[in-house]
């Protein structure tokens, strides 16, 4: 069964922008904030592989996946506050692509729907991973003792993707 692309291609590009979004790491890392770089480049392998299962399950359907050119990302992302702002919005626009996608799904291929539920299921906790961080460094406005300890907090996050993409059948 053919799946309609335009829904695919919205949430593939949300993904890929979300990997590429994530390079704040670079950033963090080049103010010192290693573990902060950490933690922002497990996020960023975390969404390439949901980029490459959602890739994976429209190929496996015989669906057409196009990927599309993303804008530049910026050199500096402010204030490790302002960085961490940037990324919880980002997960609340790539929640809400999945919502979109969901509905979307929903009405032309209901079995399809699970592979979505499961990214909005991870969606919540990343959606509170990210708030939390932001609500503590508020907390620690410009305390550079609070910031380190949150930055070396951050580190001891482990890479939680479970399973490596399915690769397409044939």
């Amino acid at each position: 069964m053919k799946l309609k692309a335009y829904r695919t291609k919205l949430k593939v590009r949300a993904e890929r922008a979300a990997s590429n979004v994530f390079a704040m790491s670079a950033y963090m890392g080049r103010l010192n904030l290693t573990c902060m770089a950490h933690w922002l480049r497990l996020q960023s392998e975390e969404e390439r592989t949901h980029m490459l299962k959602l890739i994976d399950f429209v190929v496996n359907r015989d669906g057409t996946v196009q990927l599309m050119n993303l804008p530049a990302q910026p050199n500096d992302f402010g204030t490790p506050l302002e960085t961490f702002q940037k990324v919880l919005a980002h997960e609340q626009f790539v929640t809400n692509s999945y919502r979109q996608a969901f509905n979307y799904v929903n009405q032309v291929d209901p079995q399809a729907t699970v592979i979505i539920q499961d990214f909005l299921r991870e969606q919540i906790d990343e959606e509170a991973q990210a708030k939390t961080i932001v609500d503590r460094l508020k907390l620690a406005e410009n305390n550079p003792s609070a910031i380190l300890l949150l930055d070396q907090e951050l580190g001891a996050r482990t890479n939680t993707t479970t399973a490596a993409p399915t690769p397409p059948a044939g």
